[in-house]
């Protein structure tokens, strides 16, 4: 009777501890067999989860580990899937079973192929570009907002549908490659007609943000942009996560995030000094470093803790999760230099181990060349491999963004600060690795509050025929312009057309101004020519000291060349050719690109103030 009793005592206990295990999610919800690294890190939410006892029942998996975080809502469970093939299987919590997904891949890491300096990168805003859902009320489930396209700091109501719908768009302008800005859950309330729209505060790492669409969607959106020849590039974010994530509230560990001191009553706030060179500086002090890597970003943005090694699992599968779940192309990690830097190296290393021929650009946001060399991979510079193949080139986005408004003398001004800039990539492993640009979504845009085409298409022609990724923003085909100086949405407004209700409509060449076609037009032809250049893509680089104003790079392959010239003063100049005989050899004749017209090369070339060409021979 008592052994009776007894045994029924303990059937009671468990069913209690089952009813009492709730689990509200597992993240990965899903992972893929015959991943090189075997090991699966599975973070379990849940109330009083963490002493759950677990144990699993599939072939060819067993539980490595578990541990047990500061919170009590949080359990890790280490599972190592070697030997396990596609199915489900089946995960027990205190007798609470849950089904697990084990996904075939849809190939293997070495057949993904990243963006290269073959590809052209559009970077577009999802929320400013084109709306197909036309979905203004908020949705229910997420934080306070509205839609307003009148405030230039509240969302406007731009969605993958949108980007989806304008696909032949892209392709009619000749881009090759797609980055759009973080497109993953932002729900956090407006304030003070401000929303992060923008998308760089992640409050969940494996949902796209529903006002955007769903997971389905952008998988959707990949696959048609890669039937048209368009690669995908996804931004994300390590550095930090949004001040609404479930981490915040309820850290799962003490050390998750990097001073998180603040968030408790009377705690001190460590503010970010924006300042990179103590990360690299030999001589750096142990404040500075500490201000540069673990201080917020801003008080929005908790600032994560790469050398917790738990959260760099995380952050290293939720990447591989979506290169295998839709097919992205390439990565744009945001604040790069910000975070941990021997943690970020491993998180590449990990990437390039399972996608040899994947690619990912890091912004590391220093304009000098001997700074941004040194993050890439195997440089020569750096005690830290980064595995990092492309970085920003923000030395060139700044020289062009003061030579623009310069007379280019015999010395350093104008066209002179480009020279002079990619006189240094002798300190590059791999210069044809790094992407420039001429502006960006955190710049002024590149005409300010003006119209200058001619310095615009001396910008372009340049960022397309050098040894170089080039990467354009959005609009600039249009001649969108807008500074900072009166807001960031004001660089960052909506494309005209690509919302219900706009009476200019730049997507299509009948709604488009003169002005705006002629640019249009301009830029297309350039960028069509460039796609399969192989001159471009794989040609030496040769460049000449500005002479007479006048700078000259030549590109050249299997006796093909193109020479880029441009006039950096605003009077016209005859410029002598003998000069650039070494390049030019023997021939006496060349194919403008634009114009298509001939041009004479045994005798001086005349330009107009300001002029730009691009021949080829």
């Amino acid at each position: 009777m008592k052994k009776t009793a007894f045994v029924l005592g303990l059937l009671l206990v468990a069913m209690m501890i089952q009813a009492a295990t709730k689990i509200d999610r597992i993240e990965p919800a899903n992972w893929f067999v015959g991943m090189k690294n075997s090991s699966l890190q599975l973070m379990v939410y849940g109330k009083n989860i963490r002493n759950s006892r677990v144990s699993v029942d599939y072939p060819g998996v067993k539980i490595d580990s578990l541990v047990r975080l500061d919170s009590p809502d949080y359990l890790l469970v280490y599972l190592n899937i070697g030997g396990a093939k596609p199915g489900e299987m089946m995960l027990n919590f205190d007798g609470k079973k849950i089904k697990y997904p084990l996904k075939a891949r849809e190939m293997s890491g070495d057949k993904r192929m990243g963006f290269t300096n073959a590809d052209v990168l559009y970077m577009l805003m999802p929320d400013r570009f084109a709306s197909g859902r036309g979905i203004t009320k908020p949705l229910k489930g997420m934080n306070p907002y509205v839609v307003d396209r009148s405030k230039p700091s509240l969302r406007h109501g731009g969605d993958l549908e949108g980007i989806r719908q304008h696909l032949d768009y892209f392709t009619q302008l000749g881009v090759t490659a797609l980055w759009f800005t973080p497109i993953l859950e932002n729900d956090a309330p407006d304030i003070n007609d401000y929303n992060n729209y923008h998308g760089y505060d992640t409050t969940d790492y494996y949902r796209v943000d529903p006002r955007f669409g769903t997971n389905e969607e952008y998988r959707r959106l990949i696959e048609e942009a890669h039937a048209k020849g368009l690669k995908v590039v996804m931004d994300m974010i390590f550095n930090h996560c949004g001040f609404d994530h479930p981490w915040v509230k309820n850290m799962p560990s003490k050390d998750w995030f990097n001073a998180p001191e603040w968030l408790k009553t009377g705690g001190t706030y460590l503010q970010t000094s924006y300042k990179l060179t103590p990360v690299l500086d030999p001589y750096a002090s142990e404040v500075d470093k500490r201000e540069t890597v673990d201080g917020w970003f801003v008080k929005t943005k908790p600032d994560l803790n790469q050398r917790n090694p738990h959260v760099m699992t995380y952050l290293v599968q939720n990447s591989i999760w979506w290169i295998e779940t839709v097919g992205i192309d390439g990565i744009r990690m945001d604040t790069y230099p910000y975070a941990d830097r021997k943690a970020m190296s491993q998180w590449m290393k990990a990437l390039d181990e399972e996608y040899p021929n994947f690619n990912t650009v890091g912004e590391i946001w220093v304009t000098e060349p001997a700074y941004t060399a040194a993050w890439q991979k195997d440089s020569r510079l750096s005690t830290v491999n980064s595995y990092l193949k492309t970085v920003m080139d923000f030395s060139f986005y700044d020289k062009i963004n003061l030579a623009k408004n310069e007379e280019t003398d015999d010395w350093w001004k104008g066209l002179n600060r480009i020279y002079n800039s990619l006189c240094y990539d002798y300190l590059y492993e791999d210069p044809s690795s790094v992407m420039a640009f001429i502006e960006n979504h955190d710049t002024d845009r590149f005409l300010g509050e003006g119209k200058d085409t001619l310095a615009l298409k001396q910008a372009l022609a340049l960022l397309l025929t050098i040894n170089r990724i080039p990467q354009l923003y959005y609009g600039t085909e249009v001649l969108m312009n807008g500074t900072k100086t009166k807001t960031d949405g004001d660089v960052r407004r909506d494309f005209p057309g690509g919302f219900a209700g706009d009476t200019h409509d730049a997507f299509t060449a009948e709604g488009r101004t003169k002005a705006e076609q002629s640019m249009f037009d301009w830029l297309s032809k350039l960028l069509h020519w460039r796609r399969n250049n192989t001159v471009i893509s794989r040609g030496r680089q040769v460049q000449f000291i500005p002479y007479k104003g006048v700078y000259v790079i030549a590109r050249q392959l299997d006796n093909k060349t193109v020479l880029t010239i441009l006039n950096g003063k605003r009077t016209p100049v005859e410029l002598p050719l003998d000069r650039y005989t070494e390049v030019i050899g023997s021939h006496q004749e060349a194919k403008d690109v634009i114009t298509d017209c001939k041009v004479r090369l045994d005798k001086t070339l005349k330009l107009k103030a300001r002029e730009t060409k691009v021949l080829e021979f």
